[in-house]
């Protein structure tokens, strides 16, 4: 199975790239099944029901989110309405919409996608993600009921990142992780099997700080005073993601590497795709 993950989208110029560059990508491509995190594709603060559906319709079949889920309120009422919009499993019980799901790739595999928000560094602190994923682990295990399983690990602290990885690894497919906005260059498949990568980086303006406009981060770095909003930056966007082929015998990975499309960063796409 080929799996395409797409990092946090940012703002107009982060969510129009994707939307116009992900149809072609799935068919030139041949990719069967498609993960966007969207937790800042609303200005870069949070995600409207249009743009999760905007997003639907070029080809993604989940969007993920994270930390900044809720920035836009209308999230609260539409989470609960969509399947294929994930909000952080860890957020405690009662909380609107889900935090994973079953899916159905092209190719008919049963994927699993989890989306989980790590703890250091982040607010709000939820629930313990190492306890989420082994109760969504448990009710659904990989080559029993599901062909791939799937996390967005949505954290700070690569530390944090990389032990997750560690704790599921063999158990399921996929790790990688979100929030930092700068992609890692360790995509690698650890000993269980279960590819990972420490942040797929963003889908937005590089020519900024994490995809905002660096005027107002830089200000505040030098100065300590806010003189006005955080705004997404504007200029071309590059989309960075990352690329997995999974075993359809086994469910873990059999190769993994970056994808990198735009201007700033140099282009990449995955040897094994060309």
């Amino acid at each position: 199975m080929r799996l395409l993950f797409l990092g946090d989208m940012v703002g107009k110029t982060g969510r129009t790239a994707v939307w116009d560059r992900l149809p072609g990508l799935i068919s030139d491509l041949k990719l069967d099944f498609v993960v966007v995190n969207g937790e800042n594709a609303a200005g870069g603060f949070g995600i409207t029901e249009d743009i999760f559906l905007e997003t639907i319709n070029a080809g993604a079949d989940v969007v993920t989110t994270g930390n900044h889920v809720w920035d836009q309120k209308e999230a609260v009422v539409f989470a609960g309405r969509h399947d294929q919009f994930l909000r952080p499993a860890n957020y405690p019980q009662g909380t609107p919409g889900r935090g994973s799901g079953l899916f159905y790739a092209r190719n008919g595999a049963r994927v699993l996608v989890a989306n989980v928000m790590g703890r250091v560094f982040m607010h709000p602190e939820l629930d313990d993600p190492f306890k989420s994923a082994e109760v969504i682990l448990d009710a659904c295990p990989l080559k029993e009921q599901a062909d791939a399983i799937i996390f967005d690990f949505h954290a700070e602290a690569t530390s944090e990142k990389q032990c997750f990885g560690h704790f599921v690894d063999g158990r399921a497919s996929f790790v990688v992780g979100t929030h930092t906005h700068v992609p890692t260059a360790d995509a690698q498949i650890l000993n269980g099997g279960t590819a990972y990568m420490s942040d797929a980086g963003m889908c937005g303006d590089y020519d900024s700080s994490l995809g905002m406009d660096k005027e107002e981060p830089l200000n505040r770095f030098i100065s300590k005073m806010p003189k006005g909003r955080m705004e997404a930056a504007n200029g071309p966007a590059t989309i960075c993601g990352v690329g997995v082929e999974i075993s359809d015998a086994t469910g873990l990975a059999e190769k993994i590497a970056p994808l990198r499309l735009g201007p700033r960063l140099a282009e990449t796409v995955p040897e094994f795709w060309r």
